[in-house]
């Protein structure tokens, strides 16, 4: 396909878990970090911003808004560019983009300059590197994938960290242009990132055994089939649909409180460096739970269940929500943070692994993009709907108590959804097969297979050859003796061990 290394490895080459894949989760971790810190940590030149082009926060709010909204919303474009060109190249002009968008914001003359270079060009580079990082992930990672999710996600509130006292720094010392100018250089690291994708090919063995003798490179060799660019046949896994809804109206809520808790703690009286403060304590916490999340979801007994740890962590952040809006002091607060950044880490360890446990690796691709863009119309909607409710009611309880019962109720429908639609089939199916193999049953089999085959074998069929071939008569006689049926009837090794009732009678 054009000359591009595809990687059309697939599910027949075996996952390293380890080796080379160390330096993909390194890639990966790098990417996930500027993919999600990035849109907050520009937040810190906004009042550069509103002060250069007379605009209101409102407006400059927008920057971090479409940021988010080309992250999320491009996840079909990007299945499509990895299924057709592979992860690496992908990657490369994803990194190019990236900078290309900030380097040409830092010679902005009005705020919607600053919405086409930061918002859409940024935002479409990161995310052309975010998916496919992820998708590599998944094939570098199998045994180990749960401890490699964790990792690679704790890239974002590291690069948090990082960023957002590098933008006030650069921002000091170079002004709002310099500080895009050098940021713009800085994201050219994900072309570095890009590098290290290398695509999973087969060994020589392996490929030798699967080569087929005497099979040319001419016209003769059979031609592989395309693969889809967008495979919507996930839609028909029951799983991946409660996986889709329960996520959608999990990102109602799940982004809100770390938007608006410094507001909070400015509300009750408190100054500013102490408010901000909340937000390095709740990313100090989360650093630590996304791999403590992934080493536990990675154990022997746990991994099987992981779905049901997800809610777990999604009912977890959606209590905390409900008990942090009835805080009155900073130590409440405090302790809030706390929690909610224990809770936030466990779902940001687990989301895309339980992705990547329900479609598997083959459908990864394709699926995330749809999840990505199904996601992307609830975090347009979450956050404004809490500011408008707050703006009407004026008190932050309600926008927490809001995000609180949202997250809750994702996880109530992902719990109950897989209890009820994933893991009843396994007891119907028991029962049915416990049905096939009573006696009754079983008598009531071998009777109609007699019966059956003696009427087909009279009639020449070949189904009744091949069960009287077993009894020891001859293929080609054109009628069954009555003898020969009753023996088989009454012979133990032949119909399952049935002793001679009325039941088992012709």
């Amino acid at each position: 396909m054009g000359g591009v290394a595809l990687d059309d490895g697939g599910p027949a080459v075996k996952a390293p878990d380890g080796g080379w894949g160390w330096a993909v989760l390194l890639g990966c971790f790098v990417i996930t970090g500027f993919s999600y810190a990035f849109p907050k940590a520009v937040s810190v030149f906004f009042k550069e911003l509103i002060r250069e082009f007379g605009v209101g926060y409102s407006d400059t709010a927008w920057v971090s808004s479409i940021l988010l909204a080309m992250l999320y919303g491009t996840g079909p474009l990007c299945s499509v560019l990895v299924n057709r060109f592979g992860c690496r190249p992908v990657m490369m002009v994803g990194g190019l983009f990236a900078s290309l968008g900030m380097v040409l914001a830092s010679f902005a003359t009005s705020i919607i300059h600053i919405y086409l270079c930061t918002g859409v060009i940024t935002g479409l580079g990161l995310a052309l590197n975010f998916q496919p990082s992820l998708i590599m992930l998944n094939r570098y990672f199998s045994e180990k994938r749960p401890l490699a999710n964790g990792l690679s996600a704790a890239g974002s509130p590291v690069a948090l960290c990082c960023l957002s006292p590098l933008g006030q720094v650069l921002q000091y010392k170079y002004g709002w242009r310099g500080g895009f100018l050098i940021l713009g250089g800085l994201l050219l690291n994900c072309c570095v990132c890009a590098a290290v994708m290398r695509p999973l090919v087969a060994p020589k063995s392996q490929q030798r055994d699967t080569e087929v003798p005497g099979e040319g490179d001419g016209a003769d060799k059979k031609k592989k089939p395309k693969a889809k660019l967008l495979d919507f046949s996930v839609f028909k896994d029951c799983g991946f649909l409660i996986y889709t809804v329960a996520a959608s109206i999990m990102v109602l809520g799940l982004f809100v409180p770390p938007v608006f808790v410094v507001s909070y703690a400015k509300e009750l009286g408190y100054e500013d460096t102490k408010s901000a403060l909340l937000l390095t304590i709740l990313g100090f916490i989360d650093i630590f739970a996304r791999p403590t999340c992934g080493v536990i979801a990675g154990l022997k007994w746990v991994r099987p269940r992981c779905v049901y740890l997800f809610s777990f962590a999604m009912l977890f952040n959606g209590v905390t929500d409900l008990i942090g809006s009835q805080a009155s002091d900073y130590t409440t607060l405090v302790f809030f943070c706390i929690f909610f950044g224990i809770s936030y880490g466990m779902v940001g360890a687990l989301q895309f692994e339980v992705l990547m446990a329900i479609v598997g690796t083959e459908k990864f691709s394709s699926a995330i993009g749809l999840v990505l863009l199904m996601e992307a119309i609830a975090v347009l909607i979450g956050p404004p709907g809490a500011g408008r409710l707050l703006d009407h009611t004026k008190k932050y309880m309600y926008v927490f108590l809001l995000a609180g019962s949202e997250v809750c109720l994702s996880a109530i429908v992902l719990f109950t959804c897989n209890l009820l639609c994933i893991k009843t089939k396994a007891p119907a199916e028991e029962e049915e097969r416990d049905h096939e193999g009573s006696p009754e049953s079983v008598a009531m089999t071998a009777d109609h297979k007699a019966v059956g085959g003696a009427a087909e074998q009279a009639h020449g069929d070949q189904e009744g050859d091949r069960m009287l071939q077993g009894t020891g008569a001859r293929p080609d006689s054109a009628a069954v003796d009555s003898q020969e049926v009753e023996r088989f009837l009454k012979e133990p090794e032949n119909n399952g061990g049935l002793s001679p009732s009325p039941e088992t009678c012709l």
